[in-house]
């Protein structure tokens, strides 16, 4: 059984762009989300393995997700993508709980080396 993994940012074509990398990489994608409110909602529909978010989304952002993810399972797995120059944002976001982070634009073996990283 492939990884089931949630991808959550709110530019459609970053999640189709992921969603190729790991597809052809043999995992599953089981949902998408656009923002961080989405994001906990699926997060607690499907229960994936890992969660791939962004971190700057309107409404919630990543940061805060990942601490309402973490409080739901402390044991969920989540990858930040940040584009260049948020360090300190990179830096709060594993602080709350993020296993890793891809920097935009994406490399795919990045990608799925942060991937295995986090659920291994």
């Amino acid at each position: 059984m492939g990884k089931r993994i949630l991808i959550v940012d709110d530019a459609a074509f970053m999640r189709m762009m992921i969603k190729d990398i790991l597809t052809k990489n043999g995992y599953e994608v089981v949902g998408e989300a656009e923002n961080g409110a989405k994001a906990i909602e699926k997060f607690k529909e499907l229960t994936p393995d890992l969660v791939i978010m962004d971190i700057t989304m309107p409404e919630v952002d990543g940061i805060q997700a990942v601490k309402e993810i973490k409080k739901i399972d402390g044991n969920s797995k989540v990858v930040m993508c940040s584009a260049m120059g948020q360090q300190a944002m990179v830096i709060e976001a594993i602080q709350a709980g993020a296993k890793d982070f891809i920097v935009k634009p994406f490399q795919a073996d990045r990608v799925i080396e942060a991937v295995n990283k986090a659920i291994g």
